[in-house]
């Protein structure tokens, strides 16, 4: 659900990924312990669903967005020109239906919807926040998708890394000047 403009496409958010930090794309997974086979099937459909605790924030900025930190940072915060590698899931605020999730997807602060926009701007790299963004700061009367008219959702959000518009441009061009540079491909002699 989240939109990124056509005219930056899948190259930025390839290059913002290959780009972004090494620690937050790369963090040490712990080890995994043995575990026994479970004869228990997995309900089909699989819709995940937010417990109602989690569908709620404790205070709201003056546009109505509202905000709960779950893993307060400090720092510097992306400005909406900026571009941004998050996790994310998005639900339902009315009845916790997951109708988005994403792991270290990379795209502009202005490319989203106005609430998540507003609130990546106030989170810290490392942070993790919740947003709980009324009808008016989401897709309003018209919905979208599976997202009803007027429906309240509520992200959950963890700001990795953050880079501006110069630093991914220049991130495509030293990609774009690697890629030319390396000599073409040739066919195997038979």
């Amino acid at each position: 659900m989240i939109k990124i403009p056509h005219a930056l496409g899948r190259n930025v958010t390839l290059a913002l990924a290959c780009a972004m930090s090494a620690s937050a794309l790369h963090a040490a997974a712990p080890a995994a312990k043995p575990v026994a086979p479970s004869a228990v099937a997995v309900p089909m459909p699989l819709k995940p669903v937010v417990s109602p605790s989690q569908r709620l924030c404790s205070a709201k900025t003056t546009s109505g967005l509202g905000t709960l930190a779950l893993k307060p940072a400090e720092g510097a915060k992306p400005a909406k020109a900026d571009y941004v590698l998050v996790n994310y899931i998005g639900y339902l605020a009315e009845n916790g239906e997951v109708f988005d999730q994403g792991m270290q997807a990379a795209f502009p602060v202005e490319g989203v919807i106005p609430g998540f926009s507003e609130g990546l701007q106030v989170m810290a790299k490392g942070a993790v926040m919740r947003l709980c963004v009324p009808s008016a700061l989401g897709y309003g009367a018209t919905g979208a998708g599976t997202i009803g008219a007027n429906a309240d959702l509520v992200f959950q959000v963890e700001l990795l890394d953050f880079k501006t518009a110069a630093e991914v441009k220049a991130i495509q061009d030293a990609q774009a000047a690697s890629q030319s540079a390396q000599p073409a491909p040739t066919a195997p002699q038979q």
